[in-house]
């Protein structure tokens, strides 16, 4: 039985439960509100950080820029902003605003059937536009060259002569390198070109807007120099040249200070192989142009030579390549010389039992000349070979001169540009470099030899004897260039040029010299 204090005390206990249950909820429910403002809180403090860290997210240049009016050389006879050919994709634009769009040309076909491009060719357009990175330059120093790799935003501004990375981010300091284009250092008359690398202050004063895009990368070369004299035709420019751009297979545009309208009318085979789109005036060029990679400067990496190892993308080259690459941009027919083995020449060479291999003779028409040249063509035929006597001359088409190369089997010549030409013998020739008196055998050996050998040529050298020299006559032999060659080297290269390469002809003793061509027909035999 309960009492009466216990029925009255009942009802406050469940009262008193009733408060206290009542308040523990709501407790709970302060404590699940400021639970959910905290994640919430935490949420939004992570977003953000991402949003600052991801590469996803790094901001992209405006799209609301002014673009100058302006004509472009090689832009399209409207003088407007192309968007140029793409290589597998690489380098996707950035949004444009309709104000640029304006200037860029939709996206074009294929290049012209014979590979040619005015500014326009292939494009992506997947839809997705691909941020800037920060970019990075890479500078490097070779023997004879030094050149700068510019990936990332790159802008030219060619009247300016200069090449621009601009950074996505903050994280930059302002670097400047200024160097010539050309492939040899220090030259005369052209002028350097300026790589910057912005710093984060730029945002004050930013860098021209784009008024052409480039999908391909750009090489910006330098002609002139001593570019006209053919050995230099090919050791600074067109062997650097194809360096630097065959792993591109031709969609890479060309930049060209200094320009060269004759130089690139006689190579424009080989330049049309190199790449699809014309080659662009640099001084003259008043377009922004945006590529994504920029290569100033031809590396030269020895005179007249390929270092496999120093070529830049991964894909080694060699002097075989090159003069594989010209026998396919001047379709010459032979790529082996004369078997004589069997008596039979390497197709397309109409087969003949009593063929003799064959010797063009280069026949110099100034200093270094070969003075007794009947009697050299007579030696080496009795030697065995049938002879042609050749002078190439300046204006000489070069796929006439290539071909004509080509058919032989033995080159010969003084120590000059002429055999510049072993470039077009097939491969398995012969070279036979006569060597002025003077100990020139170093420089012989570097600008003819090295590179005959890497291009699968014999190498043969004759180094003539004073009494073969008509120094003797005109010096006499007391003179220091007769008796002591090596006080004229000390004396500086200036002295080397004037008299052993400048006021010597040659006498070649044919006696002395039959060896010599008895060993280059030796070679065809076992070839």
């Amino acid at each position: 039985m309960v009492s009466v204090d216990a029925k009255q005390a009942a009802p406050a206990a469940g009262g008193k439960g009733l408060m206290l249950g009542s308040w523990a909820q709501r407790h709970l429910n302060l404590c699940f509100v400021a639970g959910f403002l905290l994640v919430l809180l935490t949420y939004l403090v992570v977003s953000q950080q991402f949003a600052v860290t991801s590469p996803v997210a790094v901001p992209t240049t405006t799209t609301h820029r002014k673009h100058q009016a302006v004509k472009s050389p090689g832009a399209g006879e409207a003088g407007v902003g192309l968007t140029q050919g793409d290589r597998g994709g690489e380098g996707k634009a950035e949004a444009k605003s309709a104000q640029e769009q304006q200037h860029e040309q939709q996206p074009a076909g294929p290049p012209k059937a014979e590979g040619r491009a005015r500014g326009v060719g292939k494009r992506d357009d997947d839809g997705a536009a691909k941020p800037f990175d920060n970019g990075k330059v890479v500078c490097s120093a070779s023997p004879f060259s030094y050149t700068c790799d510019v990936f990332g935003d790159v802008r030219t501004n060619g009247t300016a002569h200069t090449v621009t990375l601009v950074p996505v981010t903050s994280r930059t300091e302002r670097r400047e390198w200024s160097i010539q284009a050309y492939a040899r250092f220090n030259m005369t008359g052209i002028p350097n070109v300026t790589v910057t690398q912005l710093d984060s202050t730029s945002a004050a004063s930013p860098a021209p807007a784009c008024t052409v895009t480039h999908r391909v990368p750009a090489i910006v070369l330098a002609l002139g120099g001593h570019l006209g004299n053919y050995f230099h035709d090919f050791s600074d420019a067109l062997v650097p040249l194809f360096v630097a751009s065959r792993r591109y297979g031709g969609e890479v545009q060309l930049l060209a200070g200094n320009i060269q309208p004759w130089w690139l009318g006689k190579y424009e085979a080989v330049v049309r192989r190199l790449t699809k789109y014309e080659v662009l005036d640099l001084d003259h060029d008043d377009q922004i142009r945006c590529f994504r990679h920029v290569t100033v400067g031809l590396n030269m990496h020895k005179e007249f030579n390929i270092v496999p190892e120093l070529v830049p993308g991964g894909v080694p080259l060699s002097m075989l390549n090159f003069t594989a690459f010209l026998r396919e941009t001047y379709s010459l027919p032979r790529a082996a010389p004369i078997s004589l083995t069997n008596n039979k020449s390497s197709p397309p060479v109409d087969d003949n039992k009593n063929k003799k291999p064959r010797l063009m003779l280069l026949d110099r028409g100034h200093y270094r000349k070969l003075v007794n040249v009947p009697e050299i063509v007579k030696a080496a035929e009795k030697a065995g070979f049938e002879v042609i006597i050749a002078d190439p001359r300046f204006n000489v088409r070069v796929k006439e001169l290539a071909l004509s190369v080509n058919s032989f089997d033995v080159l010969l010549g003084v120590h000059g540009a002429g055999l510049t030409n072993s470039a077009f013998l097939p491969p398995g020739a012969v070279v036979i470099q006569v060597v002025p008196y003077g100990k020139l055998e170093p420089m012989a050996q570097r600008e003819f030899g090295d590179p005959a050998a890497n291009m699968g040529l014999r190498y043969l050298e004759y180094s003539i004897s004073v009494e073969e020299s008509t120094l003797l006559e005109t010096l006499g032999p007391d003179h220091p260039a007769i008796k002591d060659p090596d006080s004229v080297h000390r004396s500086g290269w200036d002295k080397v040029a004037e008299y052993y390469l400048g006021k010597q002809n040659v006498r070649v003793d044919v006696e002395r010299f039959a060896p010599t061509l008895a060993l280059a027909l030796d070679h065809l035999r076992r070839h």
